[in-house]
């Protein structure tokens, strides 16, 4: 159920939305890039190189669980 803010009767996710789109407009695509760039510099810096090797075998673990319920759902289909 959405959260409604008091006074102007916007939802936190609707005022979220606004404020990524105004802040897009304002600064492009490269500035995304940038603080993207510069998060993911942080990270490693206080979690180390470890952390992504870690992070990318949980996500391709992930991928393979779902292939494979993907082939279990379309033979049951069949």
């Amino acid at each position: 159920m959405p959260v409604k803010v008091e006074k102007g009767g916007m939802t936190v996710r609707e005022a979220g939305r606004k404020g990524g789109e105004t802040t897009a407009e304002r600064h492009g695509h490269e500035f995304y890039e940038e603080i993207g760039r510069k998060g993911g510099i942080k990270v490693r810096d206080e979690y180390g190189v470890q952390f992504y090797e870690e992070i990318g075998r949980k996500g391709g673990q992930k991928v393979r669980e779902l292939i494979e319920e993907g082939k279990r759902a379309m033979a049951r289909r069949d």
